[in-house]
């Protein structure tokens, strides 16, 4: 039985991955960190858990951290570059955050206002490269992972297998994502004090999931791509359903846009593709990790439609980082996750 520590465990990540861990059969949550809490029980906050219930939040400290074997950072952006200086080189670290999520100084600094301190093996073992090679070959030898945001795992995967197969053109990617508040954190005025309308956010290629998507797809197409992505906060606490457009290469059918999927994802536990016509919802996938994906083809425009739907805190971030969890450690993929 291995020990695990989570920091930042008052936040929505964090409690979700500690829901999720207590029923993981080779792990054990020994030490959850929150400042804001210390010194009282998990039961507290998460009156749901069944064995972590009397557990008391500590403080974020190399003493709590030093015997753990996996350290699992659920902060804000920017905050875990300081907490993986306290976690021995040993353990296996994997962070929810953005800090290492990206290869480019430049595109860290335009986007997170800090200077960028390194790169983690990228978390997301679906993603397919232009040559065919999945993500999760690297996960599985890796000490250091940075999950990837949630945005970015709705995009990504909806248009890595057709760019990889050459049946887009990556110069004219778009994509709407209608998102549940739970994205925004705990603290959020919006999960204070509710949302009744919904409304576009960092609109005009400012959001900071876009040089993440990119940095995917420029892999899958091997060559650069071109993204306008918009989110839009929606009156849903969970959830992201991502609406994704491309214009097709000429003569691509649909029939051809089924088989790269079916040829990337087929065998993907945690990819759902729907047959024709069929389209996800964000209630399909509640709760679980699972990405449901669904496809037609705008005959009059030549554009293919992408439609995705996730759960942000579960395939989006906590089970997505459980999975990896699993194949740096050996276990079965779908270990203490509902597939």
């Amino acid at each position: 039985m291995l020990n695990v520590a989570v920091v930042g465990a008052s936040g929505y990540a964090g409690g979700e991955i500690i829901r999720i861990l207590e029923s993981h059969p080779n792990v054990q949550i020994k030490v959850a960190t929150a400042n804001s809490l210390v010194g009282k029980p998990l039961g507290e906050l998460y009156p749901e858990l069944a064995k972590t219930q009397d557990l008391v939040f500590q403080t974020t400290s190399p003493g709590h951290l030093a015997d753990q074997d996996i350290v699992f950072i659920a902060l804000p952006h920017t905050l875990s570059a300081e907490v993986v200086k306290m976690i021995p080189e040993t353990a296996l670290v994997i962070d929810c955050g953005a800090d290492f999520r990206l290869e480019s100084a430049v595109d860290f600094r335009k986007f997170y206002g800090v200077e960028h301190l390194g790169t983690f093996v990228y978390g997301m073992p679906e993603l397919i490269d232009s040559s065919g090679q999945k993500q999760r070959q690297k996960i599985q030898s890796a000490k250091r992972i940075a999950v990837p945001g949630c945005n970015a795992t709705a995009i990504t995967l909806s248009f890595a297998p057709l760019l990889q197969a050459d049946l887009i053109a990556p110069d004219d990617l778009v994509s709407n994502l209608s998102v549940g508040t739970s994205g925004a954190g705990r603290q959020a005025e919006v999960n204070v004090s509710g949302l009744s309308s919904a409304y576009a956010y960092q609109v005009g290629g400012v959001h900071r999931h876009i040089p993440e998507v990119k940095q995917n797809l420029n892999k899958a197409a091997n060559t650069p791509v071109s993204l306008t992505f918009t989110p839009v906060l929606v009156p849903m606490f969970r959830g992201i359903l991502a609406v994704n457009t491309a214009k097709l290469k000429d003569g691509v059918a649909l029939s051809d846009i089924a088989q790269a999927f079916e040829g990337a994802y087929g065998n993907e536990p945690f990819v759902e593709l729907l047959p024709p016509g069929s389209f996800p919802n964000t209630a399909n996938v509640e709760m679980r990790n699972k990405i449901q994906i669904g496809f037609a083809i705008d005959e009059i425009t030549g554009r293919v439609i992408v439609i995705s739907a996730l759960d942000n805190l579960v395939k989006g971030t906590a089970g997505a980082a459980i999975q990896c969890m699993n194949l740096a450690l050996g276990f079965e993929e779908t270990t203490g996750l509902e597939v």
